[in-house]
């Protein structure tokens, strides 16, 4: 999975960040301030920077200014929520500016498409005994195919993408069906209940009442 450098002050913030990005596989080094945020970036190490503005040191305005020519793809994360801010953040070359607070699962979305953009994500996700390759658009279990639907596997490789997150079915039906889609709720039930018997997942692809599913870690 992605390795990526998370600059915030915050600690607390920092650390809720890393916390949910670690869940879902990725590699994580936190920095508090732009004293050596170019430096990690020029070691190479990094598919991605999540980069606050407001920080001592350097703030994220004038170190962005710096880190486009490294070609190391950069979101802002920032209270600053004037239009303006985002206009200068993303004409300084920034890929995405998301603004303080958010929440957990479009964070992991907005990274998903820069990653993919940048061709940094790995087009096979594990779990277990689980390999899901996105190129190849197939399913093994302990090297076994199992055959999934179409739609079978695009909820597979959402929750397989958001481990230990809590989706919601209306979060499933907008990624998977898309937001023109009419059906009601059951359908996302409906398969879920599919993949739970044909992969046996039923202690670990959880339902959370009144919400959705988890799919837990192992």
């Amino acid at each position: 999975m992605a390795s990526i450098l998370i600059v915030e002050d915050d600690e607390h913030i920092a650390l809720t960040i890393r916390a949910t990005l670690s869940m879902t596989g990725y590699d994580c080094t936190v920095l508090h301030d732009g004293t050596d945020v170019l430096r990690e970036v020029a070691s190479g190490r990094y598919d991605l920077v999540l980069l606050d503005v407001m920080l001592p040191g350097e703030d994220g305005f004038s170190l962005m200014q710096k880190l486009r020519g490294m070609g190391t793809p950069v979101i802002f994360l920032t209270a600053k929520q004037d239009v303006l801010d985002k206009v200068a953040g993303l004409r300084l070359g920034a890929e995405d500016y998301i603004v303080k607070p958010f929440e957990a699962l479009e964070l992991l979305a907005r990274i998903e498409v820069v990653l993919r953009r940048f061709h940094k994500l790995t087009g096979v996700l594990t779990y277990g005994n689980l390999c899901a390759d996105t190129e190849k658009h197939e399913v093994t279990q302990n090297g076994k195919v199992v055959p999934l639907t179409l739609k079978e596997f695009d909820v597979l490789v959402f929750l397989m993408r958001h481990v230990d997150v809590a989706v919601t079915r209306e979060q499933l039906l907008n990624h998977v069906w898309g937001y023109s889609f009419a059906g009601e709720t059951r359908t996302v039930d409906m398969h879920i209940r599919t993949l739970r018997k044909k992969l046996n997942l039923s202690d670990a692809l959880v339902t959370i009442p009144k919400l959705g599913y988890r799919l837990e870690k192992r």
